[in-house]
């Protein structure tokens, strides 16, 4: 990761327009390419980013991050205080009073539960970016990545899209389609999954730990 403490300005153009008048702020930039803006309020949100995949041009006192989409973030170096960089974990530390890791070994068991004929190859299957919860194959041989939270949210969504971006680079196991599964998925989170032709799962967590028929809602 690397860290700047710096009086910056930035302009995004994509979907919607924004700007960041001149601050000191905090921009960080991760392993996996995400660029982000904080401010010195708040909790773990931006102020304004770009998630990855996407390409960093460092022209010195300026950055243009662009990604596929056509979107575009650039940032306007006036003065650094701080530039950093350290080399962090990028493996998933904190669970949820382990319900996420109960949900990865009890669907790697029965992976018939999210999808029928769906056979579990692998878990904690590493890419460069971290590990996907289960690699599986479907009925037809075709590779299956599936990621599982305790509640699908948006982030989760993407942390999947970058795993199948890597994923897809593998001529071993290309093409991969990706499963988002969880006890609940947000609205927002299916709309984006589905945008992203990956299928989503909710699964009953307390019938999947003791009842043979386990009850799930697939979009």
């Amino acid at each position: 990761m690397r860290l700047l403490v710096a009086r910056c300005a930035a302009t995004y153009d994509g979907r919607l327009s924004s700007t960041l008048t001149s601050a000191v702020r905090l921009v960080m930039v991760k392993a996996d390419g995400c660029v982000a803006i904080h401010a010195d309020v708040g909790a773990y949100k931006p102020v304004n980013w770009m998630n990855a995949p996407n390409t960093l041009l460092d022209e010195g006192e300026r950055w243009i991050v662009t990604n596929p989409k056509g979107e575009r973030l650039t940032i306007d170096f006036e003065e650094v205080f701080t530039d950093v960089a350290h080399e962090l974990d990028t493996e998933r530390g904190l669970t949820l009073d382990g319900v996420e890791r109960e949900l990865q070994e009890l669907l790697a068991d029965h992976p018939g539960h999210l999808e029928a004929g769906l056979t579990c190859v692998q878990r904690e299957f590493r890419t460069d970016l971290g590990p996907v919860d289960l690699l599986c194959r479907d009925d037809d041989g075709a590779a299956v990545a599936v990621e599982i939270k305790r509640i699908g949210e948006i982030d989760g969504v993407e942390q999947l899209t970058r795993y199948l971006e890597r994923m897809q680079r593998d001529p071993l196991i290309a093409p991969v389609r990706g499963l988002f599964a969880a006890t609940v998925v947000k609205p927002q989170a299916r709309v984006l999954a589905e945008s992203r032709g990956i299928g989503c799962v909710e699964v009953d967590l307390s019938r999947l730990r003791g009842e043979d028929d386990v009850h799930l809602r697939l979009f």
